[in-house]
């Protein structure tokens, strides 16, 4: 090596040194492969994908020495990445690479502005790499990720046509992640806007216009997403995975049509998997559960161990009541090694429990014993032998299997539901009101213990839990609902009933009893029209006894007394031995 001085000294140099300069070398004669390790912490500012660089093959590299100016350099730079001051050591590494035009030196300053959080400086290096290597895809690829993250995607769009092409037969999966790189930017219209440019040199590539519907759902356009769909399925008609997108797109105005797109697609292409089982599983959402099965039994015809079309068919008979045919399928697959097993026993538990076959209901409990399923099997084993009139025994079995662990506050709760089912509201009060004593401020319990004092009208209690429960958790939905309705089914305080139900619908909008509650108050206010809206959507999304008896009690004020009967009849098949259906049909058909 030229231009590096060696002086003898009988000192023998400090090890941290020679590591440094270890370090420096292995930076310019090793391409600098090794990348810093990302901190745990996240920051907006500095893309995750961007933190490591892969080694890269065949860089184009210039002729030069490594002199003592440069060596200083490198070695500046790595004694202060180890010293942890990254800024400065990609800010060295940074003007070395501008100096010397060198690429391994510009993408070891990619690597350590990224671990430093600092994006501008991870840009700037970027360029001088890519200006340093243009053939590099690496580089190219970098530069179009930071110029995305820092917001500047009209900038960034040369780069991502020029890595695309350079792609070649590669382009289509290129451009099926353009979503996922864009995604980094807020702005969705700015993001459609380039995506169609760069879409423009591959009008017949399917993913193309796949690309451009991802970016017009993104950006609020659907016409143009479904025309852009429409113009994929007629360069790949088999395309399954587009047309499960459209369906999703379709199913947002109109079910019915997603379930005719998808039933055209699979009368077409019969042997398809993956749209077949979307349309199952739409069927399921659209509460058609004979077509759903039908389905899932015309995949399993041609995928006979097709694991989700079994686990469907078993889960679609155990809601008919076709007990054979479910425990069939569902032993089936643990036969086959299905992926959730416990969750398969909990079912086969549940099965059993609905033939009221307690014993082997608690066999298929106790077989989980570990993972995420052995809570909710154990509870489950506690109700069973509360249903058999063995109430004390299943108390000892929760204080049994809760005693010191980890789950010890959802045993208890379990403990206070059984005491309520058995109308033993007092017992159930006294029991969580100790364990708040020494536990005052948690959520479950407070909850709980509110809904309990509601049964024996200690509205105090209640109104004190919720407040208390909300004031430590503004986002509990279930709090302000509960309030909320509380205070309207005493038919008390209505705009601030009002107030805390729409609280909760904003927390929640998709709940159904929150939806439920909303639908009440609007009734005690004397909006029958408001509440009959929101009723029937709750209906609609549950057929809950509870639901049914509001729907129909509004329906019946309103004088549709005979679809009050229909919806009456419904919820108690549904919920055979729902009291607050039972007592709103008595009160009403007197």
């Amino acid at each position: 090596m030229q231009g590096i001085k060696y002086t003898y000294t009988e000192q023998p140099m400090p090890f941290r040194v020679l590591i440094a300069l270890l370090a420096a070398l292995a930076a310019f004669n090793v391409l600098a492969q090794t990348t810093v390790a990302e901190p745990d912490d996240e920051d907006e500012d500095a893309p995750a994908s961007a933190a490591a660089v892969e080694p890269q093959a065949a860089e184009k590299l210039p002729l030069q020495d490594l002199t003592e100016p440069m060596l200083y350099q490198l070695l500046l730079g790595e004694i202060a990445a180890q010293r942890g001051d990254p800024a400065l050591a990609a800010k060295t590494y940074l003007e070395l690479a501008k100096r010397t035009h060198d690429p391994r030196i510009a993408r070891r300053a990619v690597e350590i502005a990224n671990y430093a959080r600092a994006p501008k400086l991870a840009l700037e290096a970027a360029r001088v790499w890519h200006a340093a290597d243009p053939q590099s895809a690496q580089a190219l690829r970098m530069l179009s990720v930071l110029l995305v993250s820092a917001r500047r995607v009209d900038e960034a769009e040369p780069y991502i046509a020029k890595l695309l092409a350079g792609e070649g037969n590669g382009a289509a999966g290129g451009l099926m992640q353009l979503g996922q790189l864009l995604a980094q930017n807020p702005d969705k219209a700015v993001n459609l806007r380039v995506v169609q440019r760069v879409a423009q040199s591959y009008p017949q590539l399917p993913e193309a216009h796949f690309a451009v519907a991802q970016a017009a759902v993104a950006a609020n356009d659907e016409a143009l997403a479904l025309g852009e769909l429409g113009r994929a399925a007629e360069l790949r008609p088999d395309w399954e995975h587009a047309v499960l997108y459209e369906a999703q797109l379709l199913r947002r105005k109109s079910p019915e049509a997603a379930l005719q797109r998808l039933a055209g697609f699979v009368e077409r292409f019969p042997k398809t998997r993956d749209a077949r089982l979307g349309f199952a599983r739409l069927l399921v959402g659209e509460k058609r559960y004979p077509e759903a099965r039908a389905q899932f039994q015309a995949l399993l015809a041609i995928h006979k161990d097709d694991r989700e079309a079994i686990y469907g068919v078993g889960l679609l008979a155990l809601q008919a009541k076709e007990y054979a045919i479910a425990e069939t399928n569902l032993k089936r697959l643990l036969e086959l090694g299905h992926r959730d097993a416990d969750g398969v026993r909990l079912t086969l538990g549940q099965l059993a429990e609905e033939q009221k076959d307690w014993p082997r209901a608690i066999e298929w409990y106790q077989s989980i014993q570990r993972g995420e399923q052995a809570l909710q099997a154990r509870l489950r084993t506690a109700n069973v032998l509360a249903k058999q009139g063995r109430l004390e025994e299943a108390r000892t079995f929760l204080r049994s299997a809760g005693s010191g662990g980890e789950h010890q506050v959802q045993y208890l709760i379990a403990e206070a539901q059984l005491l309520r089912e058995a109308n033993r509201h007092r017992e159930a009060f006294d029991l969580l009101g100790g364990a708040l004593e020494s536990n005052p401020d948690q959520p479950d319990l407070l909850y709980d213990h509110a809904l309990t004092a509601e049964k024996l009208e200690r509205v105090d209690v209640l109104e004190a839990n919720l407040r208390k429960l909300i004031q430590a958790r503004p986002n509990h939905a279930h709090a302000y609902n509960a309030l909320g309705y509380s205070l309207a089914e005493r038919n008390e305080r209505l705009p601030e009933a009002r107030k805390l139900i729409e609280r909760a619908l904003q927390i929640s909008p998709d709940d159904h009893f929150i939806i439920d509650s909303m639908g009440w108050v609007l009734y005690r206010m004397g909006d029958l029209t408001g509440a009959a809206d929101y009723l029937r959507r709750a209906w609609r999304n549950r057929q809950d006894g509870e639901i049914g008896a509001h729907l129909g009690e509004v329906l019946w004020v309103m004088g549709e007394r005979a679809e009050a009967e229909r919806v009456w009849k419904e919820a108690a098949e549904a919920s055979p031995e729902n009291a607050t259906l039972q007592n709103t049909i008595k009160r009403l058909r007197k």
